[in-house]
């Protein structure tokens, strides 16, 4: 598995399905259209909306173009030497010129479902009619995407403004039969064998074209999408260890009554509750809280758990709301307007979709933080009521999950570090042409680290959570406890028992949970969760 998947998503569950860009949705394409090619490999097709569109403003362009009048993208230099005028006879070269500038990518390369990803998006854009993109230029990069071929693109290179400059060069490079490029079978070779191999002739780039094919948020938005499919994932799995942790604590579900969530109304909050309380229904170990060393309330992190994971939600609900925003633009500079215009513009600039990976990253900290807090509570034996100490065999010759719990820790304080914010910093660039960037390829990169090791974070408290269970010898876990440690236990994740080898447990567990299958062993017992 790829790093930095955390889910196969939504689209990788459709199999080789069939993408149309361009029927004429309103919304362009889907978020789900998205994870089927990134992920998926679906197949891409062009409407014949979408070719009409491309043909229409092209038209536009060849006719701005036969005219003596300068127009920025068209017959000009670009960024700080838009001031030049570009004579007939070099701006073919000038398309080129820039694709090869601008693929000035530095360190290691960007992971597959990533390039499928921007290239899509960038495609999606091209078809909308108002890049003034060639109908055969669009084509070629659906051509490129359905033969399975990724162009190399590196981490760093983009500011986020104007859009992913450098990644979408080396994309557009391999469009040119230039660079490298990863094929179908996962080879690394120059892009012209490739293209030769597939049969695909290399694009020959006209006015405007070299500039439309980079010139856009495709990337951070492409992240985003993918980083919201996983974290849905991630949230319900949190619920659910939440629930565990709560039931091997012998700490009370009242908390989680739906009139107490009601009068504070928060959406997340409520249906992270309303997981809670499906998980923990007809539990006999929640309730216990005051039998021997009686509390009136539990800690916060168990009590606030659905406050914590609901602010989490309903911050996915806006990134989400951004994204659904950004995958029915039309991101270039300059743009064809249906008036017959080109004019330049200012959408370029990743700010909106830079603020919600940096605020989704906020939330990924904190709800990989209230998690390890849980999972400390359940090792300490002054807190956990009556639990050995880290759950350990014999405790003095075993350590238990005290070391889980470090790892745990340590991922934690990786989480908090990734939370400073990206898009707070801007750096001048084009000679103080672009004074003021967005950072949100930074942002969207940490964002895939962060949600990758709120996995990890969550397998550790699935880990210790169903091992207190089965320690509490004599009372019933709920029907969906019970579900969620048989089958994690038929994962390879081991229970209570003497000291072992820990890492491949926490592995299986870290599996198990990216995998989907700790949701939906707890569904086969709840339903569906919010």
């Amino acid at each position: 598995m790829d790093m930095h998947t955390v889910v196969n998503g939504e689209g990788a569950k459709r199999g080789l399905e069939r993408v149309v860009v361009g029927d004429g949705r309103a919304a362009g394409v889907t978020a789900s259209d998205v994870l089927a090619v990134a992920r998926a490999g679906a197949r891409i097709e062009l409407s014949e909306e979408a070719v009409a569109a491309l043909a229409a403003a092209r038209s536009i362009v060849d006719a701005l173009a036969a005219k003596p009048d300068p127009v920025y993208g068209v017959s000009t230099g670009f960024g700080a030497l838009a001031t030049r005028h570009i004579s007939p006879d070099l701006r073919a070269q000038l398309q080129r010129n820039i694709v090869r500038s601008h693929a000035a990518g530095m360190g290691p390369r960007v992971e597959r479902e990533v390039v499928r990803a921007l290239m899509f998006l960038r495609l999606k854009t091209v078809c909308s009619g108002h890049t003034g993109v060639r109908p055969e230029v669009a084509q070629t990069m659906a051509d490129v995407l359905n033969a399975g071929i990724t162009p190399v693109v590196h981490e760093y290179g983009s500011l986020g403004c104007s859009g992913d400059l450098a990644p979408l060069s080396h994309c557009a490079l391999t469009l040119m039969g230039e660079g490298d490029a990863e094929g179908p079978d996962g080879t690394v070779r120059p892009a012209g064998e490739l293209l030769a191999a597939h049969g695909i002739t290399p694009v020959e780039l006209r006015e405007k074209e070299g500039l439309a094919l980079l010139n856009g948020t495709d990337g951070m938005l492409g992240m985003l999408v993918m980083a919201l499919a996983d974290l849905d994932t991630l949230y319900k799995s949190a619920d659910i260890t939440a629930a565990l942790t709560m039931e091997a604590l012998l700490g009370t579900d009242k908390v989680l009554a739906p009139e107490l969530h009601a009068i504070r109304p928060h959406p997340g909050q409520a249906a992270s509750a309303a997981n809670m309380a499906a998980v923990l229904k007809g539990s006999g170990l929640t309730g216990h809280h005051q039998d021997d060393a009686p509390r009136v309330q539990d800690a916060y992190s168990v009590r606030c758990a659905p406050q914590v994971a609901g602010a989490g939600r309903d911050t996915m609900a806006h990134a989400a709301l951004v994204a659904e925003r950004e995958l029915a633009a039309a991101v270039d500079n300059p743009v064809v307007l249906p008036d017959g215009r080109v004019e330049s513009n200012g959408n370029f600039h990743g700010a909106p979709v830079a603020y919600v990976l940096d605020f989704l990253a906020v939330a990924v900290a904190d709800l990989g933080s209230i998690a390890e807090r849980r999972t400390d509570r359940l090792l300490d034996k002054n807190r956990s009521h009556g639990l050995p100490p880290f759950l350990a065999d014999d405790a003095g010759v075993d350590s238990g999950l005290m070391i889980a719990q470090y790892t745990q820790a340590a991922l934690v304080g990786e989480l908090k570090r990734l939370a400073v914010p990206a898009s707070a910093d801007s750096i001048p660039s084009s000679a103080m042409q672009e004074d003021h960037v967005s950072m949100g390829w930074s942002a969207a990169r940490k964002l895939r680290t962060a949600v990758d090791n709120l996995a990890r974070v969550i397998a550790v408290e699935l880990y210790a959570a169903t091992r207190a269970i089965q320690l509490r010898e004599g009372l019933t876990p709920a029907p969906a406890s019970r579900a969620v440690i048989d089958a994690v236990r038929a994962a390879g994740v081991e229970g209570p028992g003497p000291d072992r080898y820990l890492a491949p447990d926490l592995a299986a567990a870290d599996a198990f949970v990216r995998a989907g299958h700790l949701v939906a062993a707890a569904e086969t017992v709840t339903g569906p969760l919010r």
